[in-house]
């Protein structure tokens, strides 16, 4: 068994997968919309075959969103090095968004570093 993918509404839908292909190397579907709900959606795909499908639609309610919640709290990315982590994040930084910790190794032995990434959901990235 597998998770076949991830989903989260946004705001911005264009500018949520602009964000997750310039930074995360996604590729995108040509995108799904419902003509009667208004219901819209693009499938990101990335290197390793992982998918995360963002959604929008008229009407949404957007609650501000606790850094430390229950529920879904981050995306991982694995990047495959820690120069990689060290340059990502720093290009994160250098283009406004917020990084919460990191990039460090953790007391389980993580080298990661976390971001409060687009539409303020955090993303993790690790080796």
């Amino acid at each position: 068994m597998r998770i076949e993918h991830i989903a989260m509404y946004v705001n911005e839908l264009e500018a949520v997968r602009d964000f997750f292909i310039k930074y995360f190397n996604a590729s995108a579907n040509d995108g799904y919309h419902n003509q009667t709900t208004g219901f819209r959606s693009y499938f990101m795909t990335f290197d390793d075959g992982a998918r995360l499908e963002i959604m929008n639609k008229p009407d949404m309610n957007d609650d501000q969103k606790a850094l430390y919640r229950t529920g879904y709290t981050h995306l991982a990315f694995s990047v495959g090095s820690r120069e990689a982590v060290d340059e990502l994040t720093d290009r994160l930084n250098e283009d406004g968004f917020q990084v919460t910790s990191g990039p460090r190794t953790t007391g389980d032995g993580y080298y990661e570093s976390c971001i409060v990434g687009i539409e303020g959901n955090l993303i993790e990235i690790t080796l």
